[in-house]
């Protein structure tokens, strides 16, 4: 079974395997502390702790507050151009399927008015 402390050696007296204890703690808390500097400088707890209170504050709580994460997350990234570029390209494509829409529409009533003279004048 083997624990996160490691053993001391059998040639070590116990005040030495305190101090090299110690040192591999501090070491640790070292890089902890580093690496919470560098989160600091880089704007990541600060970014992290604004979108936790904004789902804190939420009077209606997310089903999946990992995805409420995500989402306001991406919003707080800037924007890839191609991505930008896409949005403007769906744009478009809705704007024309939507006038699309509308000429089908019209086409169609027009041939309902056509339609039922064809059908009279079969049966005549």
């Amino acid at each position: 079974m083997s624990s996160s402390v490691p053993s001391p050696p059998v040639a070590v007296s116990g005040a030495s395997y305190a101090a090299v204890t110690m040192a591999h703690y501090k070491a640790a808390d070292s890089k902890r502390e580093q690496f919470r500097r560098y989160l600091e400088k880089s704007g990541v707890l600060d970014t992290l702790t604004k979108v936790l209170v904004a789902l804190y504050e939420e009077p209606e709580k997310p089903n999946s507050a990992l995805d409420f994460l995500k989402h306001h997350l991406g919003a707080a990234t800037p924007e890839n151009p191609e991505i930008e570029l896409l949005r403007l390209e769906l744009a478009e494509m809705k704007e024309k399927y939507e006038a699309i829409v509308e000429e089908n529409k019209k086409l169609k009533a027009k041939l309902a008015q056509y339609e039922p003279l064809q059908e009279e004048k079969r049966a005549e």
